[in-house]
Order: structure tokens, then sequence, then C-alpha cells
């Protein structure tokens, strides 16, 4: 099959050269084991993003999933920047100073959090009790918003004054009372309210949320961050700022913290929830159809954090009634069908926004039509002829959450199904409390809030190619090398199969403990299922190997399609470097090359190269109940195949030569 030109290819090719192996498209397909990401010129910068000291370094995080920080605020004068903040210590317009917990004592920790607009990193100076000035040990963070944060491991008890700067100018000033002895607080409570909500959501409420999850999921870019649910993130006090916030011991070891276990629909959620539980905000949820037969799903009632549903008798301990409401009243209640609503729809839980960098920061959902949703972690700027990265999260039925960067692999984006809906990059529709019911802002307010103003439904006139184009020029306005582009993409292919080789490792240990056929689902739900199907089939994955190879086979002619968003060299066309880098793309596939394990044990060894060429094989070798030869599409009579001793029946042969379409086109089919 020639190789295609893939829509948005820039976004790909870079982007895929750090992308984990994929999940499946929806909150319920299958796992694919996850692959490390590969080594590329992105990942250089990782040598310079060696996180500043930490107030309170966290032994339990490992060395390559802790947070990090590649930015440095510029060292100033302490005294001066407490001198401009003067006697009124207020924070400038768009700046939002933050300290943590809700009642500071001088028995645990401080946290302090500081967002502002987009611009240079921030950092934080202090003036403690007694008089003594010092600049904090700080971790800053891109955004959007651009945030700082601190921790000051036992603070002194008094008055302290914290001011954020950025540059030589003060920017913003709180003054923290901190107590000598902690405060009692009462964990238990007759209510039927999981929370009351004193605070109304704000620009600086938003602001804050956004710093909050990018903190909360930051880790060096080449790191594989995957963890087995939400609550051992939110449970790390180094990641979570808001860590015992309200001083109830909710984020303590189990079971007396607080369970989170979300799915990829319900983490959005669970984040926004939590953090509004925290800030005693509003929060409202809908009850949703799937859509379906022609029509995107529509949202019927909207529920907030008032209600218990079926507890007629909610607990008293305000931890585990949180956790009833979490894991009993919102996710039984939520879907993936809830973040592809029409665009156009005031009655939805979320709003589609413009595709700019600024609108695209942390807590913004993202979702597919297929029935997947991530949510935005964190966006890092291009910098030194490096392309920009735009990292998700997404939780899978098991409650693991995981660390993916965007590329179409993991951002599926179609069009020319109705019961698609709209999907894309959307907000939360922001909330409020009246009279006892929970409002949500419309689409026109929203347009025309100052607090907000990011809506916008260019994403629904977008086709699949001009989304991708988009996308790429937002993550990556500048030209990119395209040699560098290249090889990124290749290291991205052959990372990607080494993770195929993983999954395939996995299915053979699986029939050599236990050796059961695995049955094959019907049609379109083999790439969302439950049990060991789920488990070691790899539909998913081969979908996106396939994508892979002809992003690969197509990157040479991305300079003549899009000459402007490359660095051509002096004196040469872009027919010039695409005839070069056809030359330099054949040898490295020839060069390169992977090792899978045949069913006598033995390693075969295969290029790229090859593995390329048999893109049609691969088409049809996703069933685990072949063996690995077959699935690697080793050639019928082969001396590769001799050692098979194990095919898929005749039944899901026949089952996969039908469905062979779908992964001809890489196209996925409508969820059932």
């Amino acid at each position: 099959m020639p190789p295609r030109i893939l829509p948005g290819f820039l976004v790909i090719a870079v982007s895929i050269a750090v992308a984990f192996a994929i999940a499946s498209a929806s909150c319920g397909g299958a796992r694919e084991e996850e692959a490390s990401p590969p080594p590329t010129a992105s990942s250089a910068r990782d040598a310079e993003a060696v996180p500043p000291a930490s107030a309170v370094p966290s032994p339990e995080a490992s060395a390559a999933a802790s947070p990090s920080a590649p930015l440095q605020a510029a060292r100033v004068d302490a005294s001066a920047m407490l001198a401009q903040a003067g006697a009124s210590c207020a924070d400038q317009p768009g700046v939002t100073s933050f300290a943590s917990p809700e009642r500071p004592d001088a028995t645990r920790p401080l946290r302090l959090l500081a967002t502002a607009p987009s611009g240079a990193p921030m950092g934080i100076v202090a003036r403690a009790p007694d008089g003594t000035i010092s600049t904090l040990p700080s971790t800053p963070r891109h955004g959007p918003p651009s945030s700082v944060s601190a921790t000051i491991a036992i603070p002194a008890a008094g008055t302290w004054r914290f001011v954020a700067y950025r540059g030589d100018a003060a920017v913003g000033c709180q003054d923290v009372e901190v107590k000598e002895e902690r405060v009692p607080v009462d964990r238990f409570e007759r209510s039927t309210m999981t929370w009351r909500t004193p605070r109304k959501w704000s620009r600086s409420e938003e602001d804050l949320f956004s710093a909050w999850v990018e903190g909360l999921f930051d880790a060096p870019l080449s790191a594989v961050m995957s963890f087995g649910s939400l609550h051992e993130i939110t449970s790390d006090p180094a990641r979570n700022p808001l860590h015992d916030h309200l001083g109830l011991g909710e984020d303590g070891p189990l079971p007396k913290g607080l369970r989170l276990d979300p799915d990829c629909a319900d983490l959005p959620y669970f984040l926004r929830a939590y953090f509004a539980w925290k800030r005693g905000l509003p929060f409202g949820f809908s009850r949703c159809t799937r859509g379906g037969q022609g029509r995107a799903p529509t949202c019927l009632e909207r529920n907030d954090q008032t209600t218990m549903g079926d507890l007629t008798d909610p607990p008293r301990d305000r931890v585990r009634r949180m956790e009833a409401f979490l894991r009993r009243r919102l996710k039984d209640t939520v879907h993936s069908g809830t973040g592809r609503t029409e665009g156009t729809s005031d009655a939805s839980d979320y709003y589609p926004i413009d595709l700019r960098s600024e609108a695209l920061r942390p807590g913004t959902i993202y979702a597919d039509p297929y029935g997947h949703i991530l949510v935005v972690a964190k966006r890092v700027p291009p910098d030194d002829g490096n392309a920009g990265i735009l990292f998700a999260v997404d939780g899978q039925p098991d409650g693991t959450v995981a660390r993916k960067r965007f590329w179409r692999g993991n951002f599926l984006f179609a069009k020319g199904d109705p019961a698609f809906g709209s999907p894309g990059f959307k907000r939360f529709r922001p909330v409020s409390m009246r009279g006892g019911q929970i409002r949500a802002m419309k689409n026109d307010a929203i347009a025309s809030s100052a607090d907000w103003g990011d809506f916008s439904l260019v994403q629904d006139e977008l086709d699949v190619t001009g989304f991708f184009d988009r996308m790429d020029t937002v993550i990556s306005p500048q030209p990119l090398d395209p040699e560098r582009a290249l090889l990124a993409a290749v290291d991205a292919l052959e990372e990607q199969l080494k993770g195929r080789v993983r999954s395939i490792d996995n299915a053979e240990k699986h029939f050599a403990t236990r050796g059961a056929l695995i049955d094959m689902p019907k049609g379109a739900s083999i790439f969302e299922t439950t049990g060991d199907w789920e488990d070691f089939s790899t539909p998913a994955r081969d979908m996106r190997v396939l994508i892979a190879l002809d992003v690969v086979k197509a990157f040479p002619h991305e300079v003549v399609r899009l000459p402007q968003r490359f660095i051509l060299p002096p004196g040469r066309s872009a027919a010039d470097v695409e005839k070069s880098l056809v030359q330099k793309l054949g040898a490295q596939l020839e060069a390169r090359s992977i090792r899978y394990a045949r069913m006598d044990g033995s390693q075969q060894p295969l290029t790229l190269a090859t593995v390329a060429g048999r893109a049609e094989q691969l088409e049809v070798a996703y069933d685990p109940n072949d063996c690995p030869e077959a699935r690697w599409g080793a050639a019928p009579g082969s001396p590769e195949v001799s050692t098979c001793r194990r095919r898929a029946n005749a039944a899901h042969r026949q089952q996969m030569e039908r469905s062979r379409s779908w992964f001809r086109d890489r196209q996925r089919p409508p969820r059932p």
C-alpha cells in the first residue's frame, strides 16, 4: 500500500517521537501495555530540567516520575521585593496568591501557590515572623497560567508575608497567620450536603485549578508517568498543594484517606470535584444520553454537590461522604458521552474552546469521537529547535492514571457521523449556586465574559486535516529542522514496535500458564471490552502502529506539502530536501531493528524496513490466539514461521478479514 500523507503531520511526526504507546480510544478499551517514550531531540531538555531543591522532599516519589521544573526565576533582592509590596500587600490584577492548609499551623508544612498570566517565570520571597527575609526554593511552571509553588516544611508560628515576583517586580502578596498548635476540625457532621460553597468560580479560581492540575501531573519530559490510582497522586504532598488542606486527614493512607479510582470519563469530574470540595466551590454534573443512531449525546438534568442521590443516610464522616459522592453518585452518572455533546448546547457540562495556546490550559479536556476522554496536564513551549509538547492524562477502568503526549494516535478526531457529536478540546462550564440550585453559564455569556471568553465553535468547522494542521501551529509555531524531525519520527516508530513486542510477550505468558482460548468479541467491540481479550489483544495498538508507519513513510513529502513548517538549508528547495530525506529514511529503517521471541524461545530480528513492508499483514495480526510469528507477519512457508505452533481458529481469522477495512483505512468504526 502506498504511503499516505496524514493530516496534521507535524504534530504527529514530532509529538509521537516521545509519545507513550497507546491505550484504546474508549474508557473500557483494551489496556494493551504502554511503552516507554523513546529518546529524542526533545527529551534532551531533561538534562537541564533538574528540579530545584524542594523544601519538602518526597522520598515516596520515584525519580522517574518526580515533579520537574525546567524553569528558573530570575534572582532578586528579597528585601526590595518586600518593600515593593508595601503595606497594602495585595495581588496585582490577574495574579492570585494561595496558601494551604486552610488553617495553617506550625505542626505541618505550609504550601504556597501563586498564578499570573503567562510570561516569565515567577519566584517567591518570604518574611518570617521573626523578620528573617529569604528567597524560597520554588518551582515555576509554564501554564497557562504561569505559576510558582513553594513549601515551608516547618513554618514558625506568627504572621508570614509572601511576595510573588516576576523579573524585578513584585506582582503578588499575601499575609498568612500560622497558629502555634493545630486547630481541631470536626471530621463528623450530620448533613445531606457533600460540601458547602462559600466561594464562587472566578478567573482566579480557574487559574488556581489549572495550576493545581499542572503540578499534580508534572514529571520530567522523558518519564513514563503511570500510577495505579488517582489517590496515589493526591496523597503525595510533594505533588499536591491541596494535600490535607481541610485538616481531615483526607489525603492520608487508605482506608482513612480518600479513595479515588476514576476511569477516563470520571477523571476530569473527579479532579474538578476534588478541587471544588477543598476550595468550597460549587460543582455541577449532568445525566446525559450516550448518543447513537445518528444522534449526538444530550444532557437531561444537572446535579450538584448538595445531593447524595440514593444515599438516604449520608455518612457523618466528611471524607467518607465525599468518597460516596464520587464513587457512587458521580461515577454512576457521568460517562464518555457527556464529553461529546453538541458544541452549540447550553445544557452540557463542557463547552468547546478556541484552538490557541492560552485556551489549552491544564484541566481542559479532550473528547474523542469514539468515547475516550483525556485531561490536558501540561504545555511545554518549543525551545532551541525542539518542538512544543502538549501533555494529557487519562484514566482506565482499573483506576490507572497515565500521562500521554499529543499526537493523532492519542487524540483521535473524526467527522461525518452525527452520533460523534462535537469532539475536541473543551472546558468545564462555570457553575454557581443561586437560591440553593445549581446554575450554569451559557455559551453566549462565556464568550462575552472577561474571566473566560474562550467559547468557540472553530473545531466544529474544521475537517480532520484542518484540525491537526491547526494544532501543529498552536503547539510548535516556529519552523522545525527537517532531519531532526525525521529522526524523531523514526525513534517513535521504533519505540511503538518495542511496545508491541512487550504486548505480544504478555499474551504468550498467558498461554504458557493457562493456555485457554481467548474469545474474540463481535464487530467494533474488539476495541473495547473486558477480560483476557482486553488484556492481551492489540487492535488499538496495531491501528496506531499502522498510523505511525504511514507517518514515517510520508515524512519526506511533508517538506513539500508544508515547506513553511521547516527550516530549509540555504540554496536548497523543498524538493531537494525531500530527496535527501527519502535516502536518509531508507537508511534509518534498514539500520534499526527490533527482536521478538518466537514460540521456541529464539529471538527473531526484524528491521524497521521489514516491518514497514508488512503493513498489510499487520492489519489482521491483533488476535492473541495467533502465534507471535503470525502476529509479526511472517510469510507462510518461511523459516521464520517454522516455529509457529498455534493459530487463531478459522472463525477468528474470517472475522479479522471482515474487519480488515478499518485497519486498511486507518479509521476506527463508530462505537456500538
